[in-house]
């Protein structure tokens, strides 16, 4: 067998992480027309095929899974032993990437990623703003930001940001010749701007009020998968929404939106930042949780 060197391991790694020539070619900065020819140049000198190459990305055959899980562990300790160095510059260095939800990323993370920053100017963070609950290890983040109910038990996770409550709303021109929802079961009586989750369930609108716990499957006319739009399509009078309060909070003080059902809308612990439960953490991601931990904009008690 011809000598492998640990450059077309680390593109075998790249593409096998993320299951795409496309998304391994952004991380490594590369062609995926480069990195499909370095593969299969790989797959000639170790005269075994490792992935198949299908219409929707890869999928890695049993010697690619074989291989994948035996050097990666290997690299994850090399990237370790070179973030050890970090400590002999005085600062954290490195890049992280985040993955979050479009909300978490607006309410929360984003204005505390800007005062890290600042913190610490020798670290790089990329945001990947997404919906979808993804396998954030195989898919090359170092830490995600979700609702606690959102993460995996094998994470550990930090509150993030204050706590936040859900405010439901609509457009004064909405309730012309319509009658306010007094209880949460009235909302099976009006129209609702649903909210559908990448994976293709519907959320289900939550409420709380002495000690009573209810879950509304509302129904509607109009179904979005961005809260940013279903706050405007409530703008314009097609519905009620179920926004976060700081969404809404302007547009209601200005007669914009009307609230409803606010004795229903408890306060929910917020959003947290997770990652993995592994014994070494990079630098760039230790310096970010500890700052999360004193940030001064805190949950409140």
């Amino acid at each position: 067998m011809k000598r492998v060197r640990s450059t077309d391991l680390a593109i075998f790694l790249a593409i096998a992480s993320h299951r795409s020539f496309r998304k391994a070619s952004v991380e490594l900065g590369v062609t995926a027309s480069a990195l499909s020819h370095a593969l299969r140049a790989l797959e000639e000198r170790l005269a075994v095929r490792l992935v198949n190459r299908t219409t929707r990305g890869v999928a890695l055959t049993e010697a690619g899974e074989r291989l994948f899980d035996r050097i990666r562990p290997a690299f994850l300790d090399i990237d370790a032993a070179l973030d050890d160095l970090n400590s002999f510059r005085g600062q954290p260095h490195g890049k992280l990437r985040i993955n979050a939800a479009r909300a978490s990323t607006k309410l929360v993370l984003l204005p505390i990623v800007s005062r890290f920053l600042k913190a610490y100017p020798s670290v790089e963070v990329e945001l990947v703003v997404d919906d979808a609950l993804v396998d954030m290890v195989s898919s090359g983040f170092d830490a995600g930001v979700r609702f606690g109910e959102s993460i995996a038990a094998d994470m550990i996770a930090v509150p993030i940001g204050p706590r936040h409550r859900f405010a439901v709303v609509a457009a004064p021109s909405y309730f012309e010749g319509r009658s306010r929802p007094v209880t949460p079961h009235d909302l099976r009586n009006h129209e609702c701007v649903r909210y559908r989750f990448a994976g293709g369930s519907f959320y289900r609108w939550e409420f709380e009020r002495g000690g009573i716990e209810l879950e509304i499957d509302v129904g509607g006319p109009l179904t979005l998968g961005d809260q940013d739009i279903i706050l405007d399509a409530v703008m314009h009078g097609c519905g009620l929404g179920y926004l976060f309060e700081e969404q809404v909070q302007i547009a209601i003080a200005e007669g914009r939106l009307v609230r409803v059902l606010e004795d229903w809308c408890p306060f929910y612990p917020g959003f947290f930042l997770y990652y993995p439960s592994r014994r070494q953490l990079p630098t760039a991601l230790r310096a970010f949780i500890d700052f999360v931990k004193t940030d001064k904009v805190q949950p409140q008690a």
